[in-house]
Parts: C-alpha cells; sequence; structure tokens
C-alpha cells in the first residue's frame, strides 16, 4: 500500500487534525498588510503537461520553504517547521503514512489536506433498515493533490527531507479565511477553561464564543467556531459518560478526608444507581449553629440531566438573608427518601431545628414526625391561603368584608388562640361555610400554620411562609438547568455558594466599616448601632422611632417586685392595648404582652418606650441575641473551610500566577491605551515571549486530552475500564416534573370545547363537506345524497323567504372561512404572548 495514499493514514488524520496549531497574530497580521502578496496570484500558476491542469505553486519567503536535504533533530521539530510554511501557503496538512522498523520511525510522510478521493459508497441492501435510507450529502476537500513532503531517518538522530513536492492542483485559501480550515481551528487550554467558567454562571458554549469574539476584537481572532465550542462541551460529556456519579462520590469522599468539618452521604439501590446525596461543608455547620433555630426545605427540578430533585436548606443569617445549610439531591419524593435526608441532615449537625417551615407534600410532613421528632412542624401559610378562592368561589373571595376579616384573624400573631377559633366560627356562620370539607380540614390542622398557635415557640415568627426557600431555589436554578451532569451541577452550586457568601462577607464589611445616622439622639439608638448589623439595626431603629409617634401610656400597676404598665400601639393589631412588665435594677426584666422579643428576638417599641421612661441607657446583654450581633461569625471563616483537594497541587499554584498575569497585562493596556509608543515596547516584548514559548513547544510533550479535561473540571476519572461502582440514576418521574405541554389560555380552553365549526356545502347545503369535495359534482352522489339534497334546498328557500340577507352572509362565509379560521388562530397567539 503507498505510504502516502489517503487509505493509510486515515488514524494519523485524526491525530493531525486535533494536534495543537500555532495560530499567532503574527501571520494574521502581516496578512493584513497591504505588501503581503497572496499565494494564489497568476504568477504562481503552471500548467500539468500530464493532465493539462493547473498547478499552484504558493509565494513564500525562501527563510520558510523546505529543501531537499534539510535536517531535524526530531519529526515533532519538522512538523512546527513545516506548519508555518503551510500557513504562510494558504493550505493545510496532515500526517501521512510512516515505516517502521524495530519500533523506529524510518520514514514519515505529510501531505496536503486534499489529498486523494473521497471514498465511494456502495450500496448494501442487507445492511440496510426497514424504513428508507436516507444518506447525508456531505460535501468533500478532497481534490487528489500531490503535495507532501517526506522525511528519512540519517543517522539514527537526525530526520532530512528526503522528498518536496511543492505544487498544488487547487488554489489556495484566503488570508482572511485561514482560520475556518479545520486544521486551525482549535481552542487553546485558557479557551476550554473560559467555556467552563462560564458554564458555571449558566452561560451555554455559543455565549461564550460570543464573548470571546468581542474580547479577541473579532471571528478571525478567536482562533476557533461555536461549533468547536459546542463540541468541547460535548467531548466533556463524552469524557463524564456512565461514570459521572462515580466521579462525585470520589470527589466528596476526598474533601470529606481533607476538609474541615466537612459531612458527606450518599445512598444507592439494589442495582447501585444513585438514589441520594447529602453534603454540608464547615461553614454550613458553623452557620447552622448560629442561625438553625428555623429552617425551611423545599424540592425544586430541572437542576440536572437526571431530574434528580434538588432540596436545599435555608436559614436567616444576622443581616437577615438567605443562608444555606446544606443540601441534598433525591431520586424520589418518597417518604423513605425524605427520612434518609432528614437523617443525614441530623447525623451532620447533631441536633434538630427548632422550627422546620415546608409545604403541605405529605411525604414531608411524615418524614418529620419520624425524624425531627423534637421540632415543630410548620405549614406554609401562603400555600394555603392560595388555595382559598379555589375552596370557596370566587364570588365570596371578591367580597371585601370577608377578606378583610379572614386576613385579620389568618396573618396576624397578636391574637390567642381561644381569639382565632372564637373568630373562625363566626365567620363560618356567618358567609355559610360550615359545610365546606376542606375549610373543615384547615382549621383541624390549625396548630400547624396559623400564628396564633405559635405565640409561645421561640424565634418562630422568623418564618411563616416557604418564600425564602423558593427565593433559594430562584438563586440555585439561576446558575442550573436540566441538561447538566452531576459533576457540572456541582462545579455550578460551588459557585453559587461562592456568590452567596460573599455577599455575607460584603453585608459584614459594611456592618463594621459604616455608621449609620442616629435620629433620636437616644444612647439606646447608639448602643443598638454597635450591636447590630445594618439591616437588624434599620429595624430597631424604626421601632425606637415609634415610641416617639405611636405608644401612648395609660395606666401603671405596682406587683412587686415587677411594675405593668398598660399602654396603646395606635398601630397595633385589634383594640392596641398592650402590656408591660418591667423590673428595674442592676438586673433588668421586661416583657411585652407582644412578644416580639420571643418570635423575633429583637425587641419591640413598647419595651423601648419603658427603658426610656426609667432611664435605661443600654440594651440589656440578655435582650441581646448573639444571631443578630455584627460579631457572630468571623470574617475569616471563608478562607478557613475554603481547602482545596490536594492543596500542594502544582496546577492550582499555576492557576494562580495565570491570574496574576492576565491582571497584569489588563492593567498595563488600561495605562498605556493612550501612550501608543510605550505600548508598542510592551507588544514588542510580549511577541519576544511567544517566540519562546514556540521554541519550547517544540521539545515539550503535548499533554494528552483527558488530563487536561480532569484538571479542568476539577473531578478525575478512573484509570480503568470497569463499570462504575456508583452507577447514574435513570428512569426518575417525580412530581414536579410537569405535562411538558404548552398552558393554554382561558380563551383557547372554552374555544376548543365550542369544537370546531363544520362547514356546509353550498352545492348539495350537506355539512361536512364543502363544493371542492362535493360528491354531487362529481356524479358519485347516492341516492341517500340526493335527497338529503332536496331536503336541504328546502330548507333553503324558506330561510331565504324569511331573511333575504342571508344569501349574502352565507356566500360571504363560503369565500372568507379559510381566513376566518386563520385570523382566530393568530388571536390565540397575541393572547398567549
Amino acid at each position: 500500500m503507498d505510504p502516502q495514499s489517503s487509505n493509510a493514514q486515515n488514524i494519523d488524520d485524526i491525530e493531525f487534525e486535533d494536534a495543537e496549531v500555532d495560530t499567532g497574530h503574527d501571520d494574521a497580521e502581516q496578512y493584513r498588510n497591504p505588501t503581503y502578496r497572496n499565494p494564489t496570484s497568476d504568477n504562481n500558476v503552471l500548467l500539468d503537461d500530464q493532465t493539462n491542469g493547473r498547478l499552484y505553486i504558493p509565494e513564500v519567503a525562501s527563510s520558510c520553504v523546505p529543501v531537499i536535504g534539510m535536517e531535524f533533530s526530531s519529526i515533532a521539530q519538522t512538523y512546527v517547521f513545516y506548519q508555518t510554511y503551510v500557513k504562510k501557503a494558504g493550505f493545510s496538512a496532515r500526517k501521512g503514512g510512516e515505516h517502521h522498523v524495530g519500533g523506529i520511525i524510518k520514514s514519515k510522510y505529510s501531505v496536503c489536506s486534499k489529498e486523494g478521493h473521497k471514498p465511494q459508497e456502495f450500496d448494501d441492501p442487507y445492511s440496510k433498515l426497514s424504513k428508507p435510507y436516507k444518506r447525508r450529502n456531505r460535501p468533500t476537500i478532497r481534490t487528489g493533490c500531490k503535495a507532501q513532503i517526506k522525511l528519512c531517518l540519517t543517522d539514527g538522530v537526525l530526520y532530512k527531507v528526503d522528498k518536496f513536492v511543492q505544487s498544488h492542483n487547487h488554489s489556495f485559501v484566503c488570508p482572511k479565511d485561514m482560520h475556518l480550515l479545520p486544521a486551525y481551528r482549535h481552542l487553546s487550554e485558557t479557551q476550554e477553561e473560559m467555556i467552563w467558567e462560564l458554564g458555571t454562571l449558566n452561560l451555554g458554549p455559543v455565549k461564550a464564543f460570543n464573548i470571546m469574539r468581542q474580547r479577541y476584537g473579532g471571528f478571525e481572532n478567536v482562533g476557533a467556531t461555536k461549533d468547536d465550542c459546542k463540541n468541547f462541551r460535548a467531548r466533556i460529556h463524552s469524557y463524564i459518560g456512565e461514570y459521572d456519579a462515580d466521579m462525585v462520590i470520589n470527589r466528596l469522599t476526598d474533601k470529606k478526608q481533607f476538609m474541615v468539618d466537612y459531612s458527606f452521604f450518599h445512598s444507592v439501590d439494589e442495582n447501585k444507581r444513585l438514589t441520594g446525596l447529602f453534603w454540608a461543608d464547615g461553614l454550613c455547620k458553623r452557620n447552622y449553629a448560629e442561625f438553625g433555630d428555623v429552617i425551611l426545605f423545599d424540592a425544586t427540578f430541572k437542576t440536572n440531566k437526571y431530574k434528580m430533585v434538588f432540596v436545599p436548606f435555608t436559614g436567616i443569617d444576622n443581616h437577615c438573608r438567605n443562608v444555606t445549610l446544606g443540601a441534598g439531591l433525591l431520586a424520589s419524593e418518597s417518604i423513605e427518601s425524605y427520612k434518609w435526608l432528614l437523617q443525614s441532615f441530623f447525623n451532620s449537625f447533631g441536633k434538630q431545628p427548632k422550627v422546620v417551615v415546608t409545604d403541605q407534600d405529605p411525604a414531608m410532613k411524615q418524614a418529620i414526625e419520624a425524624v425531627f421528632d423534637k421540632s415543630r412542624h410548620r405549614l406554609c401559610m401562603w400555600h394555603i391561603m392560595k388555595k382559598l378562592t379555589d375552596k370557596v368561589g370566587h364570588e365570596l373571595c371578591n367580597n371585601e368584608e370577608f377578606k378583610r376579616r379572614m386576613c385579620d384573624i389568618v396573618w396576624t400573631d397578636s391574637i390567642v388562640p381561644e381569639t382565632f377559633e372564637r373568630d373562625w366560627k363566626l365567620i363560618m356562620i356567618e358567609f355559610g361555610l360550615t359545610e365546606n370539607k376542606w375549610i373543615d380540614d384547615m382549621f383541624g390542622m390549625r396548630s400547624s400554620w396559623i400564628p396564633a398557635f405559635y405565640r409561645h415557640e421561640p424565634m418562630s415568627g422568623l418564618m411563616r411562609t416557604t418564600s425564602r426557600s423558593e427565593s433559594a431555589n430562584h438563586f440555585f436554578c439561576q446558575v442550573a438547568n436540566s441538561q447538566l451532569t452531576l459533576v457540572e451541577f456541582f462545579n455550578h452550586f460551588d459557585g453559587a455558594m461562592d456568590i452567596q457568601r460573599f455577599n455575607h462577607r460584603k453585608n459584614d464589611h459594611i456592618s463594621r466599616n459604616t455608621i449609620p445616622d442616629n435620629f433620636s439622639e437616644s444612647t439606646l439608638e447608639d448602643n443598638a448601632m454597635k450591636i447590630y448589623t445594618r439591616s437588624i439595626f434599620a429595624n430597631q431603629q424604626a421601632e425606637l422611632q415609634g415610641t416617639l409617634s405611636e405608644c401612648l401610656p395609660m395606666e401603671t400597676k405596682i406587683e412587686e417586685p415587677f411594675l405593668k404598665i398598660s399602654m396603646k400601639d395606635w398601630k397595633a393589631h385589634g383594640n392596641g392595648l398592650l402590656e408591660v412588665c418591667f423590673k428595674k435594677g442592676e438586673d433588668v426584666i421586661a416583657s411585652c404582652t407582644c412578644r416580639r422579643f420571643e418570635q423575633y428576638g429583637l425587641l419591640c417599641k413598647h419595651i423601648y418606650f419603658v427603658f426610656k421612661m426609667f432611664k435605661v441607657k443600654e440594651i440589656p446583654n440578655k435582650y441581646v441575641m448573639r444571631r443578630w450581633t455584627k460579631d457572630v461569625v468571623p470574617n475569616d471563616l471563608n478562607n478557613t473551610f475554603d481547602i482545596s483537594v490536594d492543596d500542594n497541587d502544582a496546577h492550582k499554584k499555576a492557576k494562580e500566577v495565570a491570574y496574576e498575569i492576565m491582571q497584569t497585562g489588563e492593567y498595563l493596556i488600561g495605562n498605556l491605551m493612550k501612550d501608543f509608543d510605550h505600548l508598542l515596547i510592551v507588544r514588542d516584548r510580549m511577541r519576544e515571549m511567544k517566540e519562546m514559548v514556540d521554541e519550547l513547544r517544540i521539545t515539550k510533550p503535548i499533554d494528552p486530552k483527558f488530563d487536561r479535561y480532569s484538571r479542568l473540571i476539577g473531578y478525575e476519572k478512573p484509570n480503568t475500564d470497569a463499570p462504575p461502582t456508583v452507577r447514574v440514576p435513570t428512569g426518575i418521574r417525580n412530581k414536579g416534573r410537569g405535562s411538558h405541554k404548552r398552558i393554554k389560555s382561558k380563551k383557547e380552553k372554552i374555544i376548543s370545547l365550542k369544537g370546531k365549526r363544520s362547514r356546509t356545502c353550498s352545492v348539495c347545503n350537506i355539512k361536512s363537506h364543502d363544493i371542492r369535495t362535493c360528491e354531487l359534482l362529481k356524479g358519485k352522489a347516492t341516492a341517500v345524497d340526493k335527497d338529503a339534497n332536496k331536503e336541504g334546498r328546502k330548507r333553503r328557500a324558506i330561510q331565504l323567504e324569511k331573511d333575504p340577507g342571508l344569501v349574502d352572509e352565507e356566500e360571504e362565509e363560503v369565500e372568507t372561512g379559510d381566513e376566518e379560521e386563520y385570523e382566530e388562530d393568530s388571536d390565540f397567539e397575541c393572547d398567549d404572548e
């Protein structure tokens, strides 16, 4: 077989196309230079005596043209030199055949990429499927070009150019289009890393390509196309493959071994398929110790390609913002799955929360009762009140009196349970809802969702609905989508946690280094300013201002050693009468019947009013809850627990240096944009360094592709062909999967109930067909059709006697029937929009 033939080097072709190519900007600038001569000029075209075809010879500087007898130290060095010539000539090349003797390459060919011809395809009826076979019409670049270079090993050390064919049977590529040739389309490792990191922000490969296009100053400067970016992501998915769950488990196991206080649990079924994951790092545990009095969790969907349910556990931090305390992935929403998840949560943190808020999911309810037996389970009020309209009817829900009275007893925490029960029954009797089963069911579980039944539960006022959980789900879904592998999902999750913790650190910085205004100029307000974070201080400042205009003392009673001060709050629920029990002395004691401190951990305006009355200048320590203070979480915790696996990783150190180089480059560009001369000096030095790197690349081996992928994604694929230890889940059908159908508007639903309007033939007056398909005109009408035709004409005559204008309407309806249907469809689309 000919060593340079197209059939002899199919495998080598692939290797060459994937090899790295120097796509420096020097050549691109030289092509843009008007003095540069196009290699496909008329002076370089000759006539082939044998085929009478044209032969094209590139016009390239003699220093770049290979010469027979030229010697190189290695094939790789020859490859780099020949590639320089190929790029300047205006074509691409690929590796050809080679000859081995004793494992040593004695000769090696490199040929033009248009060498050979497209293989002919023969029809094989036995290999085709039962369905009609349709072959893709794929063009070819092969023209049978004979241009090539041949290397031979001379003395066992050096390679000499033994043969060099310079003429081509095809024209060359325009310099501006060189970046479109497959051999020169290449994503650098930096570009691959950029695509991957933008993916953690839920930006796909096409958007990443457009960002690079704008950043590099044009399509031709990227060095690749958007298809290459999409193929890169597909290769990442292929690299992960069926080892997706295995790679995640191995990575989390390493984190548990190396990181401080890292917890991780997973479960599999009998087929070794992943069914559950739970993880929480050391900072999550520290946050739970401070902010874990009230938590909520809810399931969200469409965060990964396996349809596993994502369940984040959310609390409230000292800035009154969401804080993630842990997270889990479940393959099903069954009772057993939630029991396993909550048990993993309890094993990680070691204590149960005081209050757990969820929606009305029955599986969650039973799991909480079984695992969190000491916690108070609270149902989301918003989900229940949202159903009220459907259960009692729109007419009653539009009644302003009914809405006002229901909201007065449902949403307030200022009434006692007995008052709620009395007022609820009165409302049900007055509006005729005593026989409503759903109302009775909600009243039966009143202790699980009505605030009046949580007045004595510590910190129960922090969360009454799952709105914070919905907010957390939205936050994570912004960086996730339904096409992510588990490896990608965990990278996206880590990126989202970095954002959340950075915002917390920023709020800490604002609280420590800014001083808000002291509106009342009181010592209590100044003391609260030093203790609380900015968001909590704003709340306490409003309470202190309320002491000036909203509180009025009514009566003071002495019950040793306490004083009981009755006062009226103009903005309080009901009659606004409240009572503060106060003890003066070194050990100040104060409590209010509004129970704001017990439910929120913050003093109310009524207690502040009494403090001012008795000259209390500072907030007693017993009434300062640590969870609202500035220093509850030390500022260096983010770094303490941000220890990566294998901290001595050379790649991590190299990335740190690379970031420093990029920042330095941006700094130089930003400061020298108006100093063109110095900018040129910097560019020339950068070119010198680039040439030095190109020389090093000749002897430096190229990293294997899979090693780059492993470093990039941070997960290592097992070095074995054995099946994965933990397999990815399949066939998951959860409750939130949706119907995958477009939601119809109310107008569409009403029109669909009417059905399609039937047509009436203008010839025979029979419905279900029109003049185009009338059998009477075709002479095929049956006796029954003819009788129906006569009856129809009689009815038509009677109608015309009663309404002569009916003729025009019927004819117009027949003529414009198609247009009317089209207009109706258009209205539906506008409605949807």
